[in-house]
């Protein structure tokens, strides 16, 4: 790859296309971005060197910010076949307590799952709907920058130009490395194991259960059901923490044959296939968010919940907050830069550094067996744990007063009106 960083025109051929904004990369957030771009009214075309659908290694979960991002960009839920809606959360402590922490009832979605195979599919698929160019199987070659245009070389499809590009490419973003910004040897905060298993047993097929293993601290085990009777099966762990990441395979295998796991998965659960692991990027607050007309967004900005490994909602808005930033300063690069910086620092920096502080206190056995008994003390502590747990607000929301707002705790969740049958 190679990047010129021009202060003069260059004399290049005619490009294959011209657009306002390129994004690089159909996930989930790339296609935020490109959803918000358009309504906005740029043009917009989208390239990523998958096809879809195509497997994203993920454990699979909707909190509600990201169902209210998913809301918002239009995307019907009826569209990915294997969601479902979860109306509650069984978490068990270190000692073995277990709680369930309920959502609001007759207010919203709160909490869904369902595979990235599918949502990432139905989010292109919805894009392509509204009129949104997108091609696949094309990659991302070079970039060359000047101070009106991004010229990037695509390979499959040839040059193309346009005002600014979002990169959406992921945490070892190509886009990242060839403007200089990457980070050497960055391998991610945390590391993940997931597999999906099917003929589970009913309670797996319908509940959402965390289970934080005393050896697994400040990190936690989970199975989350999918609307095909299967559920996605994990464990992730802060890199440096109880375990390597080589050790992670043995870990596994262990933590099946555990008899509370084993037990709620039941006897006839099948895995579907290998175990798949992957590294989850948490460095928002510290990492490089743009560079010149290019603006990072989702695991290309390490934009993922440092206790939780939780990204798609982040995702989701980052993308859309690009698109935003771009969209109020089309000409502007230092503003539109600016904006989406300082949104970003808002809205999740400050949160970071309090999960961060959060995750801390769950390294112990006695920090997470103290914080379940405490959310879990009255029907109040445990519908207002799951909220914030799903990110129903920010986590730093108490600490921020500029944050502050009427009903700030109290907010409904996604698709109200439309999800009757599943709210009521």
């Amino acid at each position: 790859m190679k990047l010129l960083h021009d202060t003069a025109e260059p004399t290049v051929e005619s490009p294959a296309r011209v657009v306002d904004v390129l994004v690089v990369g159909a996930g989930p957030a790339g296609i935020a971005a490109a959803i918000t771009a358009h309504r906005a009214g740029s043009s917009v075309l989208v390239i990523d060197r998958a096809t879809f659908p195509r497997d994203k290694i993920c454990g699979d979960g909707l909190t509600t910010a990201a169902l209210r991002e998913l809301d918002a960009l239009g995307l019907d839920p009826a569209t990915v076949p294997s969601w479902i809606d979860v109306h509650d959360a069984l978490v068990r402590s270190p000692s073995g307590h277990e709680v369930v922490f309920p959502f609001p009832e007759g207010a919203g979605l709160y909490g869904a799952v369902c595979r990235r195979r599918d949502l990432d599919l139905a989010l292109v698929q919805h894009a392509r709907a509204l009129g949104i160019e997108i091609l696949e199987g094309v990659s991302f070659t070079s970039l060359t920058e000047t101070p009106e245009r991004n010229l990037t070389e695509v390979d499959g499809l040839g040059r193309v130009e346009s005002a600014w590009v979002i990169a959406a490419d992921g945490m070892w973003s190509a886009v990242r490395k060839a403007v200089g910004a990457a980070q050497p040897g960055y391998r991610g905060e945390w590391h993940a194991f997931r597999q999906y298993f099917r003929s589970v047993s009913p309670q797996a097929a319908s509940q959402l259960v965390v289970w934080f293993e005393p050896d697994l601290l400040p990190g936690y085990a989970w199975s989350f059901p999918l609307g095909d009777g299967s559920a996605n099966v994990g464990f992730g762990i802060l890199r440096g923490s109880s375990y390597s990441v080589p050790a992670m395979a043995a870990v596994w295998r262990d933590l099946l044959q555990r008899p509370h796991v084993h037990e709620f998965l039941g006897p006839d659960a099948v895995a579907e296939g290998p175990h798949r692991a992957w590294p989850i990027p948490a460095r928002v607050d510290a990492i490089t968010l743009t560079h010149h007309r290019t603006l990072f967004v989702g695991d290309a900005a390490a934009a993922t919940d440092p206790m939780t490994g939780e990204g798609i909602g982040q995702a989701l808005a980052t993308g859309r907050w690009a698109a935003e930033a771009i969209t109020l300063n089309p000409s502007n690069p230092v503003r539109a830069c600016g904006e989406y910086e300082h949104t970003v620092h808002d809205e999740l920096a400050v949160d970071h550094r309090f999960a961060e502080q959060l995750t801390g206190i769950l390294r112990r056995p006695w920090g997470a067996r103290g914080a379940v008994r405490v959310a879990g003390a009255t029907a109040w502590t445990r519908r207002n744990f799951a909220r914030w747990l799903f990110e129903d607000y920010p986590r730093a929301l108490i600490l921020t007063p500029r944050r502050w707002k009427r009903h700030m705790f109290t907010g409904a969740g996604a698709y109200r009106g439309r999800r009757e049958d599943t709210t009521d």
